[in-house]
C-alpha cells in the first residue's frame, strides 16, 4: 500500500504474501525518525526481536528507493492552521470517531484541561507535533528495544552455550561494534543491557561457590565484552559526565562477588600488573589493591586515560605531522632520527587507543597511531640489542637473566598485536583494492622507509610481538589463550605470500632475536620461565628455509629449549643422553599447558629433521639438540618413528644417516623407559627391532651386546633375540653363514645372561635360543635346575619340563617335573585348578618312563594333591596299563601291571580314600538342598574308589553308618543316602 509521509513520520501498510501454511498478512507500519535515525517503530506484526522487523526494513527500503511514490504531507500543525473551527471540530469529531476506543479518554481528558483556566497545559504556548521533528539541540538516536535485547541475551545465556548460542552472542558483540563504528550513541547502551544479562547469570555464583571454572567459550565472550568497555570508554569524543556514568556503572559490577576474573581463575591472586597508565595512574587506588583484576579493570582503569595530549593530538590529526631537530639523548624522545613521530606509552594502552579509534569510526586516525607505535617498538628493539650488546659479557657469565617482560603482549587480554596488525593490514586491503586474499605492498604515508609498506609493517610487528620474551601467566585460562593467540596470529602470516621483501624483514627479525638478549625469547639466556617459542620458531624455519637455511636452523635450534624442565642442578654428562631420564619427574605443577608445549617442541624438532635429509652434519646437529632439550620419551619415540619414515621412503635408497639418527633417538627411549613404567613399551621394542634391522647386522649386534641397559631381561629373551635369530630377518639382511653365525652367538650370550638375571621369566627362551648348541643348552638347563629349587614357581617349571619332552629329553622333563610337584599345592576343592593336566602329564610322563620312576613321583603326588576327583584319575590310568611298556627301548620290565596292594600304589590308593572322607566331611558342613543330587553322585563315584581296595566294601559301608549317625539332623539327605547307599 502506498505510504503516508509527514515530516518526520512515516506510515504504511506491509502485505506479506501467502505461504503454503500461511494467509497473506497485512501489517500497519509507523516508523518516526529523526536527522537520518530511525527514532521509533511500531508494527502491528507483533514479532520481538531485538533488530526490526521484516515490514519495518520494507518500509524504510520503499521510502529510500521509491521517493515520489511516497505522498508528502506538511506536518499536522501546518494542516491544523488552515482549518476553520467548523473543520476542525469535524476533524477531531471524526478522529475520536475512528479510534474512540483508544482515543475517548484521552480526549476527555485534555478536553478538560484545555477549558480549565489554570491547568498546566495552558501555560505553554502552542501545542506538540509530532509529524514536525525535534529541535536542533534535542538528544536524538536510533530506536532501540531495551526489552528485546534483555530477553535475547537472557535466552541465549540460558542455553549454555548450545544451539549456536554463543555464535549468536558474538553476532551481538558485533552489532555493538557496528553501532559504535557509526557513532550511533545506542552502542554503549545495548552493552550495558548486555553486561547486565552476563552478570545476572545464575551460573556465575553457581561456578563461585562448586570452585569450578567456565567453559573457554563462555569466558571468551567475557574477554570480548571487557575489550568492548575498554573501547567504550577510549572513545575520544564522548562527554565527560557520560564517562563518569559508564565508570560508575564499571565500578558497581566490578565490586560484585561473582564479577569473573580477568586471568580466568579462582583464588590466584595476582598484583596489579598494569604498569600502565602514565596519565594519573595513581587514581584508582581502590581497584589496584585489589588482589585479583576483573574483566572490568582494565576498562576502569581505561577512564583515566584522555586524549588531550598535544603529541598524540598531532599524531592522530596529520601525514605530515615531523621534526627534524631530533636529539638522541633522552628515552621518550617524541621523535625518532627520521624526524618522525613515536608515541611512548604501555604498548597494550597505546594499542587500545588504536583498537578504541578503529571501533568508532576513525580509521585513519587509528593507523596514524599504529605506525607511530611500531616505529616505536622498533626504536626500542634497536636500543635493547645496543644496550644488551654492552653488558653482553656480563650477563652471559650470569647465565641467569630477569624477565623484561611479566605481561606478553600475544594472549594479552586487550591484544595488543593482533590490534596493530588488523590495523595495518585492514589499510592495506583498503588501499590495495584487493581482489584475493593477496595483499600489495602499498607504498604507505609519511612515516616509513623506502620501500615499506602497511604490509611490511603488520609483518614486521607480529613478528616482534611473537618473539617476545615473556613470562609465562598464571591459571589454565591465561596459558590457553597464549597458545590460542600465537596460533591464531600465525596462521594470519600463513596467508601472507613472502617475496624478498618481506623475507628481507624475516631475516632481520630473526637476526635480531638470536641476538637480542633479555629482550626476545630466542636470546642466548632466557628465563626459566619465560614461554618457549617452538611454535613460532617452526613457523619462522619453514618461512626461512627457502631463502636462508643457515639461519632458519639456527633460530630453530635456539628455540628447541624447554627450560622449565631442566633440573636445576648443573646437567651433568651430556654426551650419554640417558641421563637426561632423571629430570623427568621435575614436572612443573603451575604449567599447565606443558604436554601441548611439549608436543609443540616435537613437531618443531620433526620439522627440522624432515628438513635436513640428506645433510649428516645437519641431522647430527638436530639430533644433540634432541637429545639435550626433549625430556619426554613418548616424544623421543614419535621423532624416532618419523626420522625412520622419512629416512625410508618408498621411492628413494633408504638414508642411512637418518636411519642412525632414528636408532639413536630409538635407544635413548630405550634407556628412559627401562625402569620407568611405560604402556608403550612392547610396541617400542619391537620398533627398536626393525630399525637396526634396517640400520644393519652391526647394529642388531650392538643392541644384544649391550642388552642390559635398553631391555629388560624378559625383552631380551621373548622379542629382542627371538626376533633377531627368525628366519625373516635372516632373509631381510641377506645374511651368509659366517654373519648369521656371529649373531646367533651374541644371541646365545644374551640368552644365558638373561636366564642369570631373571630364570623365572627367561629360563624358557634361553633354552630355545641355545637349542643348536650342545654346551650352550646345557649351561642353560644347568642354569634351570639351580633356579628351580628357589625362585620359580611350578606353572614355570612345567612348561619348561613340557618343552624338554618336546625336544626328546624325557629324563630331563621328569627331572623338572618332579621339583614342579614339590612347589605345588592343590586343596580338597580345587578340582578345576589349571595345574590338574600338569599333574596328570607329569604322572603319565613318569608312568612311561618305568615302575621306579612312578614309584618316585607318587609320594609327592600324594603329598601336594588332596583333590580326591584328581587323585582317583590318576589311580585309575596307573591300573590301566603298565609302567615303562610306552617307554625307551632297551628298558627291562616285568610287563605286568602294578599291584593295588603294594607300594607305591597302595599309597595312592589309600590317599585317595582319605581324600573323599575329607572332602564329604568338608561338603556337609555347608550343604544346601539344592546340592543334594550332585552330593548322591560324588558317593557314587567315591564308591567306585572304595571297592578298588580288597575289603572296600566293608570300609565303605562303615563310611555310610558312619555318616547317617553325624549327620541324621539332615533328615532328607539321609533319606537319600538310604536310598541310594542302603
Amino acid at each position: 500500500a502506498v505510504p503516508g509521509f509527514k515530516g518526520f513520520h512515516l506510515s504504511g501498510t506491509v502485505t506479506e504474501p501467502a505461504m503454503q501454511s500461511e494467509p497473506e498478512t497485512v501489517c500497519n507500519v509507523a516508523i518516526s525518525f529523526d536527522r537520518c535515525k530511525i527514532t521509533s517503530v511500531t508494527c502491528s506484526c507483533g514479532n520481538k526481536d531485538i533488530f526490526y522487523c521484516a515490514h519495518v526494513v520494507a518500509l524504510s527500503l520503499y521510502r529510500i528507493r521509491k521517493p515520489d511514490q511516497v505522498k508528502l504531507h506538511l506536518p499536522i500543525s501546518e494542516t491544523l492552521f488552515q482549518m476553520n473551527r467548523d473543520q476542525l471540530q469535524k476533524f477531531v469529531q471524526y478522529l475520536i470517531t475512528v479510534h474512540h476506543t483508544e482515543v475517548l479518554p484521552t480526549a476527555q481528558k485534555l478536553a478538560d484541561e484545555i477549558l480549565s483556566q489554570n491547568s498546566e497545559i495552558n501555560q505553554v504556548h502552542g501545542a506538540p507535533d509530532p509529524t514536525a521533528g525535534a529541535s536542533i539541540d534535542d538528544e536524538n538516536c536510533w530506536h532501540l528495544d531495551e526489552e528485546q535485547v534483555q530477553e535475547q541475551v537472557k535466552l541465549f545465556l540460558s542455553q549454555g552455550g548450545y544451539h549456536g548460542s554463543g555464535k549468536q552472542l558474538n553476532l551481538l558483540f558485533a552489532k555493538v561494534r557496528e553501532m559504535l563504528k557509526m557513532r550511533d550513541s545506542n552502542g554503549a547502551r545495548m552493552l550495558t543491557l548486555i553486561t547486565e544479562q552476563f552478570m545476572a547469570d545464575p551460573r556465575l555464583s553457581l561456578w563461585r561457590q562448586q570452585g569450578t571454572t567456565m567453559t573457554d567459550k563462555y569466558r571468551q565472550l567475557w574477554d570480548e565484552l571487557g575489550a568492548l568497555w575498554m573501547c567504550i570508554v577510549l572513545n575520544p569524543h564522548c562527554k565527560l559526565e557520560q564517562k563518569s556514568s559508564w565508570l560508575k556503572q564499571l565500578k558497581k559490577w566490578n565490586s560484585v562477588d561473582v564479577c569473573p576474573w580477568e586471568d580466568g581463575n579462582h583464588g590466584n591472586e595476582l598484583p596489579n600488573l598494569t604498569n600502565a597508565l602514565p596519565q594519573g595512574a595513581n587514581a584508582n587506588q581502590d581497584s589496584s589493591n585489589r588482589p585479583h583484576r576483573t574483566v572490568f579493570t582494565r576498562a576502569i582503569e581505561a577512564c583515566d586515560l584522555h586524549w588531550q595530549d598535544s603529541h598524540l593530538q598531532h599524531i592522530i590529526s596529520s601525514d605530515l605531522y615531523t621534526n627534524y631537530c631530533y636529539h638522541d639523548d633522552t628515552e621518550n624522545l617524541l621523535f625518532d632520527s627520521q624526524g618522525w613521530p613515536l608515541w611512548h606509552e604501555h604498548v597494550p594502552t597505546a594499542c587500545a587507543r588504536v583498537d578504541a579509534l578503529r571501533s568508532h569510526g576513525y580509521p585513519r586516525e587509528a593507523l596514524r597511531l599504529a605506525i607511530a607505535i611500531v616505529n616505536t617498538l622498533r626504536r626500542q628493539q634497536q636500543k635493547q640489542l645496543e644496550m644488551f650488546r654492552a653488558q653482553k659479557k656480563e650477563l652471559l657469565h650470569r647465565g641467569v637473566t630477569s624477565i623484561t617482560n611479566l605481561e606478553g603482549w600475544v594472549g594479552h587480554p586487550l591484544d595488543p598485536i593482533g590490534t596493530l596488525f588488523g590495523s595495518l593490514m585492514e589499510a592495506c586491503r583498503n588501499l590495495g583494492q584487493c581482489k584475493s586474499l593477496e595483499y600489495q605492498h602499498l607504498p604507505a604515508h609519511k612515516f616509513l622507509e623506502e620501500g615499506e609498506s602497511y604490509l611490511t609493517l603488520a609483518v614486521e610487528v607480529a613478528l616482534i610481538g611473537l618473539g617476545q620474551q615473556r613470562i609465562m601467566p598464571d591459571g589454565l585460562y591465561a596459558q590457553e589463550k597464549v597458545c590460542r593467540n600465537e596460533e591464531q596470529l600465525i596462521s594470519k602470516l600463513q596467508e601472507i605470500e613472502l617475496d624478498d621483501t618481506l623475507v628481507k624483514i624475516f631475516r632481520k627479525q630473526a637476526v635480531f632475536l638470536l641476538e637480542g638478549g633479555p629482550y626476545s625469547g630466542l636470546g642466548e639466556v632466557i628465563h626459566r620461565e619465560s614461554v618457549p617459542m617452538h611454535t613460532f620458531a617452526k613457523y619462522l624455519f619453514t618461512s626461512l628455509l627457502p631463502h636462508d637455511a643457515e639461519l632458519a636452523y639456527k633460530t630453530a635450534l635456539r628455540a628447541m629449549r624447554l627450560l622449565v624442565l631442566e633440573s636445576t642442578a648443573p646437567s651433568g654428562d651430556l654426551s650419554r643422553p640417558h641421563h637426561i631420564a632423571s629430570v623427568v619427574p621435575n614436572r612443573y605443577p603451575r604449567w599447565f599447558t606443558l604436554s601441548h608445549i611439549e608436543s609443540q617442541q616435537c613437531e618443531l624438532a620433526s620439522t627440522m629433521l624432515t628438513a635436513a635429509k640428506g645433510d649428516v652434519r645437519r641431522l647430527e646437529t638436530v639430533l644433540e639438540s634432541i637429545q639435550k632439550n626433549i625430556h619426554s620419551s613418548s616424544h623421543i619415540f614419535k621423532l624416532a618413528q618419523d626420522a625412520f619414515k622419512i629416512a625410508t621412503l618408498m621411492d628413494s635408497l633408504p638414508d642411512i644417516t637418518l636411519l642412525k639418527v632414528s636408532l639413536e633417538l630409538g635407544l635413548q627411549v630405550m634407556r628412559m623407559t627401562l625402569s620407568t613404567l611405560n604402556w608403550r613399551r612392547r610396541e617400542m621394542v619391537r620398533w627398536l627391532v626393525t630399525c637396526a634391522t634396517e640400520v644393519g647386522v652391526y647394529a642388531l649386534d650392538s643392541i644384544m651386546q649391550n642388552w642390559f641397559t635398553l631391555f629388560t631381561p624378559t625383552e631380551a629373551t621373548s622379542i629382542v633375540a627371538t626376533t633377531v635369530m627368525s628366519n625373516s630377518t635372516i632373509v631381510r639382511l641377506h645374511l651368509d653363514c659366517h654373519q648369521q653365525e656371529k649373531l646367533a652367538g651374541s644371541a646365545r650370550t644374551l640368552a644365558l645372561q638373561c636366564a642369570m638375571k631373571d630364570p623365572q621369566n627367561c629360563a624358557l627362551s634361553a633354552l630355545t635360543l641355545c637349542e643348536k648348541d650342545h654346551i650352550a643348552f646345557e649351561t642353560a638347563y644347568q642354569i634351570v635346575l639351580d633356579a628351580a629349587t628357589a625362585g620359580m614357581s611350578y606353572s614355570q617349571l612345567f612348561t619348561i619340563a613340557r618343552y624338554m619332552e618336546h625336544r626328546g629329553y624325557p629324563m630331563r622333563a621328569y627331572k623338572l617335573a618332579t621339583l614342579a610337584m614339590t612347589h605345588l599345592n592343590l586343596s580338597y576343592n580345587q578340582d578345576t585348578h589349571p595345574a590338574i593336566n600338569d599333574v596328570l602329564w607329569a604322572c603319565a610322563l613318569s608312568h612311561s618312563l618305568g615302575k621306579n620312576e612312578l614309584a618316585a613321583i607318587i609320594p609327592l603326588v600324594v603329598k601336594s594333591v588332596k583333590c580326591a576327583t584328581v587323585l582317583s584319575d590318576i589311580l585309575r590310568r596307573c591300573t590301566l596299563t603298565t609302567p615303562g611298556m610306552v617307554g625307551l627301548h632297551g628298558r627291562r620290565n616285568s610287563g605286568k601291571l602294578m599291584s593295588l596292594d603294594k607300594a607305591p600304589l597302595r599309597q595312592l590308593l589309600d590317599a585317595t580314600i582319605g581324600a573323599y572322607i575329607n572332602t564329604t566331611h568338608s561338603r556337609l558342613t555347608h550343604i544346601s538342598p539344592r546340592h543334594y543330587s550332585e552330593f548322591i553322585e560324588f558317593l557314587s563315584k567315591a564308591r567306585e574308589t572304595f571297592l578298588m581296595a580288597h575289603d572296600g566294601h566293608i570300609q565303605f559301608t562303615q563310611f555310610i553308618d558312619n555318616l547317617k549317625q553325624i549327620y541324621k539332623g539332615k533328615k532328607k539327605l539321609m533319606m537319600l543316602v538310604r536310598e541310594r547307599f542302603g
